[in-house]
């Protein structure tokens, strides 16, 4: 696949295979993507990063590389997308705390994760994620509420058209991705079968604790202030139609000794819209010294 020269590792969890790129040899990055991303969308960083850092990159299960199981072997919840990545970095057994880099629900997965091993976390690199509750009772977009409700036609769309994937490779990035990059970014999701995540990921979006996954990030919201006492960089891509301005201001109020930065030119996608740029901003961040 063009742009993914990467060597494919895989983990057995209750039977299935969970992908994961391990790349380079140091201090170990864990990225964690979200819906309907894979791994391929870190690519431009694992490339930057590789020669200093080890970079692991997992693929969730139903999403890029990974096993796509059926719905009565996996429950697609943020509760097991939780589990899966601590079985892969007990797995790794790594000998140094680890840096998250965070984008969508790799946010949640990788905070709640944190809140349960924070002194596995060195640092944290956020990027247009949340890790509470819409601010303010917010709503989420019409779209993602209409997904969210399943119904046969929204569930059929969505499975047999690739509706949300193919929806986001225009909606997401601020500039128009090449032929090539789109086709890497929607590989993964090439029959129905094979698009079920990206659904259950939009019908798990939690909006209340009374929500399935709602009791998860209720927690994460109370103990997310155990992140100021770790290096934070907050990246935002200002054209993000999900987690917007409010969403931002809302991590600064949370988290107010981060390092911030706000892009213009970048919408949700924003390693798509400004990877050199990001990547020169997340280098210098690891690099500085107080930051160690």
């Amino acid at each position: 696949m063009q742009h993914y020269p990467f060597k494919s590792h895989y983990l057995a969890i209750r039977g299935m295979r969970y992908h994961f790129l391990d790349e380079g040899r140091g201090e170990p990055l864990v990225m964690l993507h979200g819906n309907p991303t894979w791994s391929y969308y870190f690519r431009s960083l694992v490339y930057r990063f590789r020669s200093d850092y080890r970079v692991i990159v997992p693929d969730h299960f139903g999403c890029g590389l990974s096993d796509k199981p059926e719905p009565a072997r996996y429950d697609f919840r943020l509760r097991s997308r939780i589990d899966d990545l601590n079985a892969l970095l007990d797995h790794l057994d790594l000998e140094q705390p680890v840096t998250l880099v965070l984008h969508d629900w790799g946010g949640m997965i990788g905070l709640a994760w944190a809140m349960e091993h924070m002194e596995r976390v060195r640092r944290l690199v956020i990027l247009n994620t949340a890790g509470f509750f819409p601010p303010q009772g917010k709503a989420i977009p019409w779209r993602l509420r209409l997904l969210r409700r399943s119904n046969p036609i929204t569930d059929w769309a969505v499975l047999h058209l690739n509706l949300f994937a193919r929806a986001a490779l225009y909606m997401a990035p601020r500039r128009p991705l090449t032929k090539a990059v789109k086709a890497g970014l929607i590989a993964p999701y090439d029959t129905p079968r094979h698009r079920l995540a990206t659904l259950r990921f939009v019908q798990d979006i939690p909006l209340a604790p009374g929500d399935p996954s709602g009791r998860i990030v209720a927690q994460v919201d109370r103990q997310l202030a155990q992140i100021t006492a770790r290096p934070v960089l907050l990246i935002w891509g200002r054209h993000d139609f999900v987690f917007d301005r409010d969403y931002f201001v809302e991590w600064r109020r949370r988290v107010p000794h981060a390092e911030v930065h706000w892009l213009d030119h970048a919408g949700h996608y924003l390693l798509e819209d400004a990877p050199e740029e990001i990547a020169d901003l997340i280098g210098a961040f690891l690099k500085n010294p107080k930051n160690q």
